[in-house]
């Protein structure tokens, strides 16, 4: 019987030494596809860890070109504003000359008026509609001795833009030399 006791109690150990095995291999395999699922975990935020470092360099670098962008707009901003300035403050003071030459030419347009009775007419007659209007200068106080007598220089623009002495009534000798000078000039 001690035979058939300790074939029996070897049995028992084998048999508990063996489930014990079991269950640790068991254990072994639920340790490795655990270990197996963290890789995988692992690998999938690395993989997405990369994807949002290559994602936050895509942005950064955006706002780098747009920050680039944004002084150069400012820059064109700031000079255009310094040229609007200047154009500003050019166009005032040609306000002010023009003002200023405006009055000249009032009172010389008086002196003229007062002095030698002028008189500033358009004339446009029939052979002239395609061509254009024609201006007339009219002196009456030119003559001291006939306050009634009238002086006429009747002028007009060239398709070049220049002046052309068209007549004078009575006709002057110097009128050649005068149409000469206002082309040098461009100054009535």
């Amino acid at each position: 019987d001690t035979t058939t006791e300790l074939a029996q109690s070897h049995r028992h150990f084998v048999k508990s030494a063996i489930d014990m095995c079991l269950k640790k291999c068991k254990d072994d395999e639920k340790m490795f596809e655990t270990i197996q699922e963290f890789r995988k975990e692992l690998e999938n935020k690395n993989k997405t860890l990369k994807e949002k470092r290559r994602a936050i360099s895509e942005v950064m670098s955006e706002v780098r070109e747009k920050e680039m962008e944004k002084e150069d707009i400012i820059q064109k901003i700031q000079k255009l504003k310094e040229e609007q300035t200047k154009r500003k403050e050019l166009i005032e003071s040609q306000n002010k000359a023009n003002k200023d030459r405006l009055k000249n030419l009032q009172k010389a347009r008086i002196v003229f008026q007062d002095h030698l009775g002028l008189e500033i007419r358009t004339v446009m007659d029939e052979t002239q509609l395609a061509k254009g209007k024609k201006v007339q200068f009219v002196f009456r106080n030119i003559n001291p001795s006939d306050q009634d007598s009238a002086y006429v220089i009747t002028m007009g623009i060239k398709e070049n833009g220049s002046y052309q002495i068209v007549s004078s009534d009575p006709v002057l000798d110097c009128l050649p030399v005068l149409e000469l000078r206002l082309q040098e000039t461009n100054n009535l």
